[in-house]
């Protein structure tokens, strides 16, 4: 069995998951291994909250060129997870 730790590897801070906060939705990076279940299970463990949903996605990561050979950033796996209504995760309100 994972620990919530190793599900979970850290939040996205985009403006994209900034607009999702106002819905009460949530994104995470997580691991590429994961399913939703094991993702629900670890942010409900780590944060002590309802999850209501949980929606994947799989990144590509860009071909970049670096001096004279052309490099690939990682490949990602973020989740986006809701939340039931009342709850909330404090981590990403604590910046202001």
């Amino acid at each position: 069995m994972k620990s919530p730790r190793d599900v979970i590897i850290r939040p996205v801070v985009s403006e994209k998951s900034y607009a999702g906060l106002e819905e009460n939705r949530y994104t995470f990076l997580v691991d590429p291994r994961a399913n939703k279940t094991e993702i629900k299970e670890a942010v409900q463990a780590i944060w002590n909250v309802r999850v209501t949903s949980v929606n994947t996605m799989k990144r590509k990561g860009k071909v970049k060129r670096q001096r004279w050979t052309m490099g690939k950033r990682p490949d990602q796996k973020r989740a986006v997870v809701s939340l039931a209504e009342g709850d909330k995760i404090e981590i990403f309100e604590s910046g202001t």
